[in-house]
């Protein structure tokens, strides 16, 4: 059966469901994000000093990795869970888990106190942060989703996504100011642990607002009719959101994982690797490099609610081919104008690259969201986006570390983005366009078994999937 069209909800009510999602990822990123930073400012030195800077910074960066290996963990369990019992009491659990594990970085002894004994710790925090964020992303859209309407879904669905620059810029700012008014001496023996204890403030803010939210009226009614499903069908259970998702939407999961290759894989080069080469290659200093990411994370979010609001005017998928393919053209330039040393040319470099990576990430979120069902949405939309994160950000920075260790250069690093940004164009090719989707209408499994449902919901329902 399809469903009738869930009213959105009052204008008011929208922008707190905005606000708590935003809020909530804008923390979740910022300490994503500042374990990134210092993996390639401080934590060579502080976990790894055995090691020779370079090799300290590839082992600093693989501990970063670690964190992405458990995304896939944490969508899994968020999904399945998040599909069953709804989305909210996931996103309060992964907040509490990310925010934790940050504040306890800060509190880590490091490799001088306690030997080997001190990157094992980190690492498993980093575990956590990973596993946490794994299923923050996909509650966190959906809840915005799901609230809003068909037509403007994109633009708000784009507010969530800009908690990622949001979190960058605040993560960025914190450890900028820190090196601005401390010595390296200061900074490396105890000013990089306190961006870290700030997040436990920022935990306390993000869960009063995140607790004051409604759940997702469209969650809300397919569950009801799942539960209606099971009383007319007797004893017939429901298939399991994972297993659910591989059977009926494994086309659309490789879509998503696909998509992401080029969104994250530059991402991660932009904003992370670049603390790297533009300080070895470029001779730039670790404060002109972080204001210029500083100052270029800050364009990012403002552009990313334009770039969702024109995917619902002309499609996501329009939107999203121009990024990826602007995001290839853009390497060389990138590098060259680094390699120059100049900080306008720095701050031109990494804001035309985050400019053209919004233009992936805005609809990304309405784009993965309209590809499942409700009560697969969590699950479907979390694998596909983490999995690909395995595959895409965990390496990327270790990876053009590599490189420019072997090769000296920063061409096969933008040969490397640019092999990324060929993937995302096959597969947003190969996808359908979802905008203007009602997602209430979005059939789910026990609606297409023909062994159960009558042939009116089936039809019913094959309208609803090619809608």
């Amino acid at each position: 059966m399809t469903s009738a069209p869930t009213a959105p909800p009052p204008p008011a009510s929208l922008k707190r469901i905005v606000a708590a999602s935003l809020i909530g990822t804008t923390i979740e990123w910022y300490d994503f994000f500042l374990y990134g930073s210092a993996a390639a400012l401080v934590f060579n030195k502080l976990f790894f000093p055995d090691s020779d800077p370079l090799v300290g910074t590839l082992l600093s960066f693989l501990t970063y990795a670690v964190g992405f290996a458990a995304r896939p963990l944490g969508a899994l369990v968020f999904g399945h869970y998040g599909d069953r019992i709804g989305r909210k009491k996931l996103l309060v659990l992964s907040l509490l888990m990310m925010g934790g594990a940050t504040f306890a970085i800060g509190l880590l002894p490091t490799h001088a106190t306690i030997g080997t004994a001190a990157p094992v710790l980190l690492t498993v925090l980093r575990l956590v942060q990973g596993f946490a964020l794994g299923g923050e992303w996909g509650g966190a859209v959906l809840l915005v989703s799901e609230h809003g309407d068909a037509r403007r879904r994109g633009f708000w669905a784009s507010w969530p996504q800009t908690g990622a620059p949001a979190g960058q810029l605040l993560a960025t700012g914190v450890l900028s100011l820190l090196t601005a008014v401390l010595s390296d001496a200061a900074f490396g023996s105890w000013g990089w642990r306190v961006p870290f204890l700030l997040s436990g403030v920022l935990v306390i803010v993000g869960l009063w607002i995140r607790l004051s939210v409604d759940e997702s009226p469209v969650f809300k009614q397919a569950l009801a009719q799942a539960e209606a499903r099971k009383a007319d069908r007797a004893a017939e259970a429901e298939k399991l959101p994972l297993v659910a998702v591989l059977r009926h939407h494994w086309r659309d999961v490789l879509v998503a994982m696909g998509a992401r290759m080029a969104e994250n894989i530059s991402y991660y080069v932009i904003t992370a690797f670049i603390l790297v080469y533009a300080t070895t290659s470029a001779g730039v200093s670790k404060q002109t490099a972080l204001n210029a990411v500083l100052i270029a994370s800050a364009v990012h979010f403002a552009v990313i609610p334009a770039w969702g609001a024109l995917s619902d005017r002309i499609g996501r998928r329009p939107v999203y081919m121009v990024g990826a393919v602007g995001v290839g053209l853009w390497m060389f330039p990138f590098f060259s104008l680094i390699d120059t040393g100049g900080f306008g040319n720095l701050i031109l470099a990494v804001t035309v690259g985050l400019v053209l990576h919004g233009a992936m990430y805005a609809p990304q979120a309405a784009f993965f969201s309209e590809m499942f069902a409700t009560r697969m949405r969590y699950s479907g939309a979390s694998i596909g986006a983490q999995f690909a994160s395995v595959a895409a950000g965990a390496p990327a920075p270790l990876i053009a570390t590599a490189l420019l260790a072997d090769y000296g250069s920063s061409t096969p690093i933008a040969l490397y983005v640019i092999a990324a940004a060929v993937l995302t164009v096959v597969a947003v090719a190969a996808a359908k366009e979802t905008r203007h989707r009602n997602l209430a209408d979005v059939a789910a499994p026990a609606d297409t078994d023909r062994t159960t449902a009558a042939p009116a919901a089936d039809a019913s329902a094959a309208d609803a999937r090619t809608s």
